[in-house]
């Protein structure tokens, strides 16, 4: 896995009451990732980027909705979910990242 991938890895945080209610729970955060990334590599992405220790991910495959506007359907791209469950001690802010 070279560093290129690992930067593309990740496409953004998932903001939402479920990720959040996760967050506070159970040290984990949700991330929006490429549909073919596997474990090992959305692992060690979380790792370099937010210089923390990841103890376990699990991954979601979410499938897109079908949306009507008018006479036109209409379909959401499909897309993967990543729980990251962090290591005691480790802790990412997004609010306060720059």
């Amino acid at each position: 896995m070279n560093n290129e991938r690992l930067s593309k890895v990740l496409i953004s945080p998932v903001v939402s009451e479920k990720s959040t209610r996760a967050a506070d729970q159970n040290k984990q955060m949700v991330f929006k990732v490429l549909r073919d990334a596997s474990k090992p590599e959305i692992r060690k992405a979380v790792e370099k980027m937010f210089d923390v220790t990841v103890t376990r991910v699990q991954v979601s495959n979410v499938k897109g909705k079908i949306k009507r506007f008018g006479q036109a359907v209409g379909r959401r791209s499909d897309w993967k979910k990543a729980y990251v469950t962090l290591a005691e001690g480790s802790d990412i802010d997004f609010v306060g990242a720059e």
